[in-house]
């Protein structure tokens, strides 16, 4: 989402001034005696558990400033809500604890700090609790003030800190298989660096390099202009879940209990991703994922209005492996809200079981055969059912001769109106798997009248009612999908050119070379033209070095290899001549002059040929309308370390994309592009 306003943390300096809550009780003090000492400056962190471990993570400069305004504004802390991260998390001033907004995560602890000790293993500072953090500062002062220095002090869990002077503070671990009569906590120990403030301590960093925060550098660096002109605000990244709600029956553990340890990490990426993927197929759990999805893409767009009622930005979507998939499905099943009630009055709707309003009854009625719906109820004989009836099963249910012919010509028109020509689905597994027909097509059809165009979705899923978007996606981001696999299994042979979705204008393709779950999408729509994907810019400029490398080598080898053969063919030629009789000389030479030029002729056709080919541009690819008229197929440029080994690196690269500052740049050129603003410089 892309939202109000700009995005730029800086360093900001806290007032010098104590605060109200850390100060007060030295207001007495000799202030010519005290002028040595300025308080310390604040900073928030909050707590994550990473690794079974606790890991204090700082806010950002501006949200700890904010942080830091709350807490010293004299108002009741209690009850008293800060937005941070750009308004995906809560912190809820009183109780100290951060709350993600969009998503479930467990809630996190919030702390005000301002000193510090170095950890056991990491060497990453460990802020001490506010209640002895100022205990610490007042003995400081102290200290400073009046100049007397070694102070020792016990914190809580009896560790042992020494105020040397300014520049040396320690801290010491309490000592473990103490005596049964207890005994006073002494020096011993590795020591501990004590540090107050956050000074030197690097404030602006973010827990992974995700998505959100490589968005953000990125702005610097390629949209500068556009952000110093107020042109632009950032990009909002919000993670829509359904994996864990799918998660949650129990299966995880069934398949763990049979999964054989060798491999562990390719045993669990397979369960991982197959699973999802047998879930999916799944009659059971297809309707569930989709409208777990929906209902999350819904919910969370209307939440972010509700706190951002300003907003006026787009909204674009990304799918990633099984998920780009079942984006792909709920895009192709929406409908233009212009329009909509018309077209289902006058046209033959899509797909029976996939957003056919008309029911069984109405549509009888239609026909002028209601009498009959009672036969069809008593059976148990639905739309979809009927759909798979012959005449001989009409015949045996008691329907008439006229009648059935009705009915099956019904059937039969609206099969070919619409385009439908697709599997008949199983009763047993909801799927068909052996009888997809040859001829099965994704197209936009016409229906008999000529009033719009509508979307033969007959492609081989299991029947799904698919639930309704509440806005209009700008652009479809997939990430290493396998939308092509699926819909080629499905029975599909190619994406009408003319194909696009219903509400969204822009969809993308983007996957690394040897991610083993992505593949292509462009040669279903043309079929018979081999092309090249396009290949995504390196996002500081030209390709990786050692792609250029490649190439160079490439060409260099050809034009040898060219030069080469053509001064062979004409040594060979030369040595295998026979000899002429004197009286055939003028003829020979003639002969000889003819064959010399046309085979100098046939090396320059084949070397102009060559040429031509290496520097001749490729022609524009017409790919259809499913990216409005753009090329659909991105691929990243692999890692030198990468191109050694593409096995080893398969898995890896399957979850590239949410670190990767190519894909991060492509998607914020193509959101931006929509409003009109273009990379400070375009990269080649």
């Amino acid at each position: 989402m892309s939202s109000v306003g700009s995005h730029q943390e800086q360093l900001s300096q806290s007032d010098p001034s104590p605060s109200p809550n850390s100060c007060s009780s030295f207001e007495l003090l000799d202030m010519d005696a005290g002028s040595l000492y300025e308080p310390v400056s604040p900073h928030w962190f909050y707590c994550k558990i990473i690794d079974s471990k606790e890991t204090w993570i700082p806010f950002n400069s501006e949200d700890s400033q904010q942080l830091e305004d709350a807490y010293g504004s004299g108002k009741d802390c209690n009850g008293r809500v800060v937005p941070t991260d750009g308004g995906r998390y809560d912190v809820h001033l009183g109780e100290r604890m951060r709350y993600a907004v969009y998503w479930d995560e467990l809630a996190s602890e919030v702390r005000r700090c301002t000193w510090f000790y170095k950890g056991d293993k990491d060497n990453k500072y460990v802020p001490y609790s506010e209640s002895f953090s100022q205990v610490l500062e007042e003995t400081y002062m102290l200290a400073v003030t009046l100049d007397e220095w070694k102070k020792k002090l016990e914190s809580p869990n009896r560790e042992i800190i020494i105020l040397h002077n300014p520049k040396l503070m320690v801290h010491y671990q309490p000592v473990a298989g103490s005596d049964e009569w207890g005994s006073t906590p002494t020096e011993q120990g590795r020591p501990r660096t004590v540090k107050r403030g956050v000074e030197n301590i690097s404030v602006d960093i973010h827990c992974v390099n995700d998505f959100r925060s490589v968005s953000l550098n990125l702005l610097q660096t390629h949209f500068k202009k556009a952000q110093e002109n107020q042109q632009i605000g950032r990009v909002e990244f919000l993670p829509v879940n359904w994996h864990s709600p799918l998660h949650s029956t129990g299966v995880d553990v069934d398949l763990q209990r049979i999964t054989l340890p060798s491999i562990n990490r390719l045993r669990h990426f397979t369960n991982d991703t197959i699973l999802d993927v047998f879930f999916y197929n799944s009659p059971t759990y297809c309707q569930t994922i989709v409208d777990t999805v929906a209902s999350e893409m819904n919910r969370i767009y209307t939440l972010f209005l509700q706190r951002n009622p300003d907003f006026k930005g787009g909204v674009s979507i990304a799918g990633h492996s099984l998920g780009s998939l079942i984006l792909f499905d709920i895009l192709t099943n929406q409908k233009d809200s212009l329009g909509d009630i018309d077209s289902e009055k006058d046209a033959p709707n899509i797909v029976m079981d996939q957003g056919d309003t008309l029911t069984l009854e109405e549509d009888l009625e239609k026909l002028q055969l209601s009498e009959f719906f009672s036969i069809f109820e008593k059976e148990k004989v639905d739309k979809e059912a009927l759909a798979l009836c012959t005449d001989k099963d009409l015949q045996e249910m008691g329907i008439p001769l006229g009648p059935r012919k009705k009915i099956l010509n019904y059937i039969r028109t609206r099969k070919k109106s619409t385009g439908i020509n697709r599997p008949i689905l199983q009763p047993a597994s909801g799927v068909n798997i052996s009888n997809i027909p040859k001829e099965l097509e994704f197209c936009n059809k016409t229906d008999s009248t000529g009033n719009g165009d509508y979307l033969d979705v007959g492609i081989g899923q299991v029947s799904v009612k698919y639930p309704r978007l509440i806005y209009k996606p700008e652009i479809f981001f997939a990430f290493g999908s396998p939308i092509g696999m699926f819909l080629t299994v499905r029975g599909l042979k190619r994406i009408d050119p003319n194909y696009k979705f219903p509400t969204c204008k822009g969809f993308f393709n983007i996957y690394h070379p040897f991610d083993p779950v992505a593949y292509r999408i462009e040669p279903m729509v043309v079929p018979g033209v081999e092309f090249e994907p396009m290949l995504i810019p390196h996002h500081k400029g030209r390709k990786r070095m050692h792609l250029e490398l490649r190439e160079g080598l490439t060409r260099m080898s050809m034009d040898l290899k060219n030069n080469l053969l053509g001064s062979l063919r004409m040594a060979w030629k030369s040595f295998t001549r026979a000899p002429y009789p004197a009286l055939q000389a003028s003829e020979t030479a003639e002969e000889t002059e003819a064959e010399s030029e046309s085979s100098s002729e046939k090396l320059s056709d084949v070397n102009t040929e060559e040429a031509s080919v290496a520097v001749k541009e490729v022609p524009p690819i017409n790919v259809g309308m499913l990216n409005g008229g753009q090329r659909i197929d991105y691929v990243l440029q692999e890692k030198p370390i990468e191109s050694f080994n593409e096995y080893l690196f398969a898995l890896q690269s399957h979850l590239c994309y949410w670190e990767s500052e190519d894909t991060v740049l492509l998607v914020l050129k193509e959101i931006y592009q929509t409003q009109g603003i273009f990379l400070d410089q375009p990269l080649q």
